[in-house]
């Protein structure tokens, strides 16, 4: 008798998805109307450090990763961390202005479960806030996701307290699902979270 896989249903997922995405060729950049959304590269580091130092105060409820000793140290790791994501099928892309300078955010997708369903989420730099940078972002990005990978729904899970986030997925033409109760846990306490989603033939 063969052993039971070990890995499971959500494993031989994400070996699919990750296989999907490969052959699919997700472009590691595109443009928006306004913006230019790509692939991190590691000298980004600069201008990943001064956009989260300049948000600190609005990101840390939500992103505890982006707290008040957030250091240089901190985006260089992250940066040399996310490349290897990219073949794990975790695709975190820098918003940036058409030119390409000044990183305005992130957005980016991830694999939940066993289902052909991804997370997308984001975070935009405080001085930028309240000009469509995250709908754009954010609907530029399920675009090419489902015309490129073997996705059928999107979703985008923000906790109940982070009303940006949330008029953002409103923005985008996202669908109100529901309230999960205790779904996310930031800063050691459980948040209620509101679940928005996109499918195929909603853009």
């Amino acid at each position: 008798m063969e052993p039971a896989n070990r890995h499971g249903a959500l494993y031989d997922f994400r070996v699919q998805l990750m296989t999907n995405l490969v052959s699919s060729g997700l472009p590691t950049e595109f443009e928006t109307g306004n913006l230019l959304v790509r692939r991190y590269r590691l000298d980004d580091d600069d201008a990943l450090y001064g956009a989260a130092r300049a948000s600190i105060a609005e990101i840390h409820p939500f992103l505890p990763w982006c707290h008040p000793d957030y250091a240089m140290t901190d985006a260089r790791e992250w940066l040399a961390q996310i490349t290897p994501s990219w073949v794990e099928g975790i695709y975190t892309f820098g918003i940036f202005d058409r030119s390409g300078r000044d990183l305005l955010g992130s957005v980016g997708l991830s694999p939940v479960d066993e289902h052909p369903v991804t997370n997308l989420g984001y975070w935009i730099r405080s001085d930028v806030t309240r000009r469509g940078v995250a709908t754009e972002a954010t609907v530029g990005l399920a675009r090419h996701a489902f015309a490129h990978l073997d996705l059928q729904r999107i979703e985008i899970i923000m906790s109940v307290r982070n009303l940006p986030s949330r008029r953002v997925a409103e923005k985008a033409g996202a669908t109100f699902e529901g309230t999960l109760r205790s779904r996310l846990m930031l800063h050691g306490e459980a948040h209620d979270a509101h679940c928005f989603s996109l499918v195929r033939g909603d853009l």
